[in-house]
């Protein structure tokens, strides 16, 4: 198996909160969350060439209490 690259990864308060929420709800560590995501999103791009959202650049609006 090979080795896995560790990467300083700096996150608003919020997004890491709803991140570990969901990480929470899918059984996974937070760590284990991101490396899910970003992996789905890589496929996504392979598939059809284009990034999951149009609007991947704009700051994300999180309606969390």
């Amino acid at each position: 198996m090979a080795e896995k690259k560790q990467v300083p990864l700096r996150l608003s308060e919020k997004l890491y909160n709803a991140i570990a929420a969901w990480a929470e709800d899918d059984f996974r560590s937070v760590n284990g969350q991101i490396e899910y995501l970003l992996t789905e999103c890589v496929k996504q791009r392979k598939k059809d060439g284009k990034y999951v959202g149009q609007s991947i650049d704009e700051e994300p609006d999180f309606d969390i209490k």
